[in-house]
């Protein structure tokens, strides 16, 4: 006799308690936020790129003096506009590890421009933990331990050197110490202003939402470069340079705060209405926890894409004050400083390494760029 009608198969095994019968767990539902941010920002291969290129840039920062073979005002004499300097591994078929050909100057009166001349028979191989000019390692410690220098006789020009014979690399690792750390102190400095002005008019609303409105509304109808130049023109010229770095990484943070508060307003305005918001005032929690607590861990991702995507226009803006006379002046030295030594486009033209300090600022905003799309991609992991 046929039990079951129907023909439908049944396992002839008897019944195991250590069978699991419950339903296939995806790893990804399990997994911590950080781990599901961390498997997409993986396959955003510009973006990993992008983020280790900055990682190492800002790891170099502390020791820029250690790795730069001159300290940034570091001058000689008889090296005025000295090209670009290649190191070496071969001499005549033989290996002779990293050497460097002496050069010479020569002053052109006709032309009034510089020729070197390179002896190609004399390969002088580099020195390493060598000693030089004094330089202080973390801002505090000082130093005169450089990875590499010139032997005597013979320079080690890798970017060139400048009208005053500085080295060019040297100042560009040098420069990277302010240009990079002036947008963390710009971007702090709007983001202090940008979620508290923002978080007071999307919680309270009314005559609060009304004033912090008003004001982002007079700060953006202002032309942004006058606004910068007036600024930075009204800092006392007999200011030290640390005065100045940090007036002015104030004043970017000042000025880009609005755009921030808009959008974290806009956002609280709709999750000051959600129920565990509702939830958290009836049993007593004051502003300032609901706000800390509860709204702004919700808006955390945007924040944080916000503040990578904002990085370079501090960056650039620095840099533009810099190159227009009004920012760091010398004996700073940034990027924007560097580039206002090229302002001349007839020395450019001859001397074309005058103009690398652009490619490192080049370099950097693309890569804040590319590293906060995939940031701000990736900070949803469950969208596909």
């Amino acid at each position: 006799m046929n039990d079951y009608p129907d023909n439908r198969y049944v396992d002839p095994e008897p019944w195991s308690d250590e069978v699991d019968i419950s339903a296939p767990e995806r790893s990804d539902m399990d997994a911590p936020a950080w781990l599901l941010t961390w498997r997409k920002f993986k396959r955003h291969k510009l973006a990993l790129v992008s983020g280790l290129f900055l990682l190492t840039c800002y790891l170099i920062l502390p020791i820029a003096g250690f790795i730069a073979p001159y300290t940034p005002n570091e001058r000689s004499a008889d090296y005025l506009y000295a090209p670009p300097q290649s190191v070496n591994l071969w001499h005549e078929g033989r290996f002779v590890g990293p050497f460097v050909y002496p050069t010479v100057a020569e002053a052109d009166l006709e032309q009034f421009q510089w020729h070197y001349t390179t002896d190609e028979t004399t390969p002088m191989p580099l020195e390493y933990f060598c000693e030089g000019e004094t330089y202080r390692l973390f801002g505090l410690i000082p130093s005169d331990t450089h990875l590499f220098c010139a032997p005597d006789g013979a320079t080690i020009f890798l970017w060139g050197s400048d009208r005053l014979g500085r080295d060019v690399f040297s100042r560009i690792l040098y420069g990277a110490q302010l240009s990079l750390t002036v947008g963390l102190i710009g971007i702090t400095v709007s983001f202090l202003l940008g979620i508290t002005f923002g978080a007071m008019a999307g919680y309270f609303g009314g005559k609060t939402d009304w004033i912090v409105n008003r004001a982002i509304e007079i700060l953006r109808s202002l032309p942004e470069l006058p606004l910068w130049l007036a600024l930075s023109a009204a800092v006392p010229s007999n200011w030290g340079p640390v005065a100045v770095f940090f007036i002015i990484s104030i004043i970017l943070g000042i000025l880009d705060w609005p755009g921030l508060a808009r959008a974290v307003r806009s956002k609280f305005l709709s999750l000051r209405e959600e129920e565990y918001v509702k939830a958290a005032e009836m049993m007593g929690a004051k502003p300032s926890r609901v706000i800390r607590r509860h709204l702004l861990p919700n808006f955390m991702s945007h924040l944080i894409a916000s503040a990578t995507l904002s990085i370079p226009a501090m960056i650039l803006g620095e840099t533009a004050l810099s190159f227009l006379g009004l920012g760091l002046r010398a004996p700073a030295v940034s990027w924007g400083v560097m580039l206002n030594d090229a302002q001349n486009l007839a020395s450019i033209e001859i001397y074309w390494w005058t103009a690398i300090p652009m490619l490192p600022i080049i370099v950097v905003v693309l890569a804040f760029n590319f590293l906060g799309d995939g940031l701000r991609a990736s900070l949803d992991p469950y969208k596909s």
